[in-house]
């Protein structure tokens, strides 16, 4: 099974035909029997240092371990190419056990390259898990490593203005430090980035792994020995993928492919249509020409993806009319799902984010979803209409 489509629906799903069942059981059990006392203490101890579930031993308790979280792992690890995945509640979650074990491994500094997601900026921008953090781009990473440096952080494409980043050339500026590539945007269907040299790939699964907004997790992929301090953190912390999630998000992967591939097409097709609007200063989406000056599509990702940036020509009050004018396309925060979303991020989830590095205030996010093109160009154009209209004039209250 070389091929991701045929990947994506099988993988994970070992011994489910053996059980007597066509899907996964979805087993909601917080603890479990022990097998002895001498046993039972083993398997409590290898879980809790983040070892997996041996044959004949007991799960314990689903903090620790958690069949069906454990078969959506598996499957992703599939699609990813990687070692192992583990799953975490969260996005955020996933990206906090990263940091937790960098700081608890004596590397305590993180080296980042911006624009990053606004949680992810947020929480090193703070330094809230005990890590500093130094901002750069891709020519200054070598001279920003530190003895103390435990990781190199990038999304690509970037949240949420889109641009690309070379992959191969940051893990080279990186040397021996681990690189963290956050690639939500581009999903395994578009972009492995183990496969470009990356030690870690951080998704937020609630996006496009789970494609239908109804399940929240987030998962990390890498290494043997990356994964097994994962799960201690996360065995430690509590951050657990819930079982119900899990199932959600495995299901997901099945479709994945299909879903990404569709809505990149329509995506492709907006952003070119869109491209010279009169209410636009710039149309921003990878696939357009001279957006992707390193020719990276076809050599790191295989497209663009399917989501589009507008950046408005009346800056902050056109962007909000725009949003506030969409009617078929639903604002709220959020992507990857069958349904297209609009959001300002500079107002939303780049709101924390230091203003020196925060997204231009008259850029608008689109995630394409799976409605017909047409449909969705006509509640774009309708949005475009009152993003260019003149604000009313401020009403004057007389008193009496």
């Amino acid at each position: 099974m070389s091929r991701i489509e045929t990947r994506a629906v099988h993988s994970g799903m070992g011994g489910v035909t053996e059980s007597g069942s066509h899907v996964p059981v979805i087993d909601l059990s917080t603890t479990n029997p022990l097998t002895g006392v001498e046993s039972g203490g083993e398997s409590y101890e290898n879980l809790a240092t983040g070892g997996e579930l041996q044959p004949g031993d007991s799960p314990v308790y689903q903090r620790l371990w958690q069949p069906g979280v454990a078969r959506f792992e598996d499957a992703l690890s599939s699609l990813e190419g990687s070692e192992g995945t583990v799953a975490f509640a969260s996005g955020m979650a996933s990206l906090s056990a990263v940091l937790l074990a960098t700081v608890t491994a004596g590397k305590a500094h993180a080296v980042a390259l911006r624009p990053l997601y606004g949680g992810t900026d947020h929480v090193l921008a703070t330094g809230l898990l005990g890590t500093t953090v130094t901002w750069t781009d891709v020519a200054g990473i070598t001279a920003a490593i530190r003895p103390d440096t435990g990781l190199v952080i990038l999304e690509s494409p970037a949240n949420p203005t889109l641009e690309l980043t070379d992959i191969r050339s940051v893990v080279a500026a990186a040397g021996s430090v681990p690189v963290l590539v956050d690639n939500t945007f581009a999903t395994p269907v578009l972009q492995r980035p183990l496969e470009h040299g990356a030690t870690l790939v951080l998704h937020s699964a609630t996006k496009y792994l789970g494609g239908h907004g109804d399940a929240m997790g987030g998962t990390v992929s890498g290494p043997t020995e990356w994964m097994v301090r994962l799960r201690q953190v996360r065995a430690l912390t509590g951050g657990l993928l819930h079982p119900l999630s899990a199932y959600l998000l495995q299901r997901g992967l099945r479709t994945l492919p299909v879903r990404v591939r569709a809505q990149q097409t329509t995506a492709a097709e907006i952003a070119t249509r869109l491209e010279g609007h009169p209410a636009l200063t710039r149309v921003l989406y990878p696939g357009l020409p001279g957006q992707d000056p390193q020719h990276l599509i076809g050599r790191q990702t295989a497209g663009a993806g399917s989501l589009i940036a507008l950046d408005f020509v009346g800056g902050f009050d056109a962007g909000v009319r725009f949003t506030e004018a969409c009617s078929l396309i639903t604002h709220t925060v959020s992507l990857g799902g069958v349904d297209s979303l609009v959001q300002h991020p500079a107002s939303l989830t780049h709101r924390p984010v230091e203003a020196s590095a925060r997204p231009s205030a008259g850029i608008v996010r689109l995630s394409i979803g799976l409605e017909h093109v047409e449909d969705l160009m006509a509640d774009i154009l309708v949005a475009l209409e009152a993003a260019q209209a003149a604000p009313a004039a401020d009403a004057v209250v007389l008193s009496a």
